[in-house]
């Protein structure tokens, strides 16, 4: 959700609540357009952070601690001059814009109390920190916008600080819903979304469509096809959005990919409309707080991965290029069986091939019907060169077969690891687990050792992920090919079961049988976290092999993690997050 009006005014009540009357003991500027303020409170410590970054404008708490450059920026000491030791005395907002004001009381040179404004415009790549005095004049900004750069609005030291031009909207308390279809509202919109986004102040693209989902009628459906009961629809979920706002009724949550809670997708002031996994919060602040450091740690394990996924991706393409072209000379070569044959029947009929031939139409004893068949012939050889000839071909041609089949073999062994390799990076939660995979593809030689990224022997490898059956049964996932090894190879007991997707690339998983029997229950739920992290991920009735450990080999010299296995049973399953969730919050303790 973008931080719209209704996100404002919502961080805004929060943080009245928590800091208004508190003391602003420290500031800190940790990145160019991001300030900290460490205040005090009705007894507590808060951290409150304003960031004025293009993609991630913000204010809200943090727990977050970041690194503080050994010198402050300019802006930073200003603020440590004009504010710090100062009482927060409230913060506002105005009309539902995305600009909050810190009216801050501090003490002068002069030892007189003066207030000063902080203020955190949140717009966009316009985003911007500033710092005003008692009248109104900019002390200093985080970003200074000259006349060069805009000639409408100025945002430099010693300039008027001024508003930006108001929208011609109705505040939401202030919104007619009744007269929402009127003639003069709908001209110019082109559907309801537009029809609610060009009427209200503060609501972004966003909550239009939300109110709409919540009405069940499509936000982009064409104004004149809008029926009676579709306007009176929309227009209670609008009265209802806005009875929300209007009471401070908000329920902030974060809404997230999947039902692992680590891969965020955005925010929200309200609960989703439509049928989405998220996880509600007390506070918008601390799901603010959490969204960006998920968001952050995500990029930032994207970034780290980048190098690496690059190499897998790379080598997979050029498997599947070697592939194609294997595949293309065996096609080829299909028919060498032909050309022994054609030099055996010359052989055979060698004194009934006149001189000067063009071809040889003999009996092919070797077929049940015995049917004729006719060989192409040079006809200047003679029949016993000719039938040399296709020998040669024959022999080159078995020759191509034997190399090309080996190397086909080779190519798809190693594309089958490399496809084992991206999955494995597509479960990556942490930097450990990149760069364990880092050393697996160094081991392998598809990354070269550098000094300075050097493995250090003193790190200890990372942990499978563990698990409790429902029945209380231990249950183990390999999160990268090596440990996959260690898992099936090392840990695991003869006895206990293995699992793994038939023919897809995926995690080794591992019941710890204790050398009791398995239920059916806590078979299905380990074949479910098997294909949960597999490439079959997001697909239906995924065949999982399993078996027990006995019956799995490792070949002499095969890649990490590939592994040959016999006696098995497959089981189909789909790994709907619903129930992948219910097993990992299984709180089962391991009994058996």
């Amino acid at each position: 959700m973008p931080f719209d009006g209704i996100v404002t005014k919502c961080i805004v009540n929060e943080l009245n609540d928590l800091l208004s009357g508190g003391r602003i003991d420290k500031v800190f500027q940790p990145e160019n357009d991001e300030i900290v303020m460490m205040i005090r409170s009705k007894g507590q410590n808060y951290r409150l952070v304003a960031s004025a970054n293009a993609s991630n404008p913000r204010l809200h708490l943090t727990t977050l601690q970041k690194e503080n450059p050994a010198a402050p920026p300019v802006f930073c000491m200003l603020m440590r001059k004009h504010v710090a030791g100062g009482r927060l005395l409230n913060i506002s907002f105005h009309d539902y814009e995305r600009i909050i004001t810190l009216n801050i009381e501090s003490v002068n040179e002069l030892g007189d109390l003066t207030v000063k404004r902080l203020v955190v415009e949140i717009m966009g790549k316009y985003s911007n920190i500033i710092l005003l005095n008692s009248e109104n004049k900019i002390i200093d900004s985080v970003k200074h916008v000259d006349s060069d750069i805009s000639s409408v609005r100025e945002i430099m030291p010693a300039r008027t600080y001024l508003l930006p031009p108001a929208q011609n909207k109705e505040l939401p308390e202030n919104t007619e819903v009744d007269k929402i279809f009127n003639e003069e509202n709908i001209k110019g919109a082109k559907h309801p979304e537009g029809l609610i986004l060009n009427t209200v102040k503060g609501f972004s693209p966003y909550t239009c469509r939300d109110i709409c989902a919540s009405a069940g009628v499509p936000s982009k459906t064409p104004i004149g096809e809008l029926n009676d009961s579709d306007k009176e629809k929309i227009k209670v979920a609008l009265a209802k959005y806005i009875d929300k706002i209007k009471s401070n009724n908000f329920s902030p949550c974060i809404v997230y990919e999947d039902k692992s809670m680590l891969r965020p997708i955005d925010f929200y002031c309200f609960e989703p409309s439509k049928e989405v996994f998220y996880k509600s919060y007390e506070l918008l602040s601390t799901a603010l707080d959490q969204y960006y450091m998920l968001r952050d740690t995500n990029e930032r394990l994207g970034q780290k991965m980048g190098d690496v996924l690059k190499v897998v991706k790379n080598g997979i393409e050029r498997c599947q290029k070697k592939t194609t072209m294997f595949n293309e000379k065996l096609r080829e070569v299909s028919e060498r069986d032909k050309l022994q044959l054609y030099g055996e029947l010359i052989t055979a009929n060698i004194y009934c091939i006149a001189e000067g031939a063009k071809s040889a139409r003999v009996l092919n004893y070797y077929s049940a019907n015995e049917e004729y068949v006719d060989i192409p012939l040079n006809e200047y050889k003679s029949a016993q060169d000719n039938a040399q000839k296709y020998f040669k071909k024959y022999s080159k041609a078995k020759s191509t077969h034997l190399n090309v089949t080996k190397q086909l073999a080779e190519t798809l062994s190693e594309l089958e690891y490399l496809q084992s390799v991206l999955t494995m990076l597509g479960n990556c939660n942490s930097r450990q687990e990149i760069d364990e995979i880092r050393q697996e593809l160094i081991d392998q030689g598809y990354i070269r050792q550098s000094y300075k990224n050097a493995k250090n022997k003193q790190d200890k490898p990372s942990s499978p992920l563990e698990f409790i059956s429902s029945d209380g049964f231990q249950i183990l996932v390999g999160k990268n090919n090596k440990q996959n090894d260690l898992l099936t190879l090392k840990t695991a007991a003869s006895n206990d079961l293995w699992l793994h997707t038939k023919n897809i690339p995926g995690s080794h998983v591992i019941i710890r049988t204790e050398r009791n029997t398995v239920p059916d229950s806590t078979l299905l739920e380990a074949a479910t976290l098997a294909a949960y992290h597999s490439s079959a991920k997001m697909s239906y009735n995924v065949p999982v092999d399993y078996t027990t450990v006995r019956n799995v080999k490792k070949p002499s010299g095969a890649k990490p993690g590939m592994v040959i296995y016999e006696n098995f049973k497959t089981i189909n399953v789909t790994p709907e997050e619903e129930k992948v969730m219910k097993i990992i919050n299984n709180k089962n303790i391991f009994s058996k």
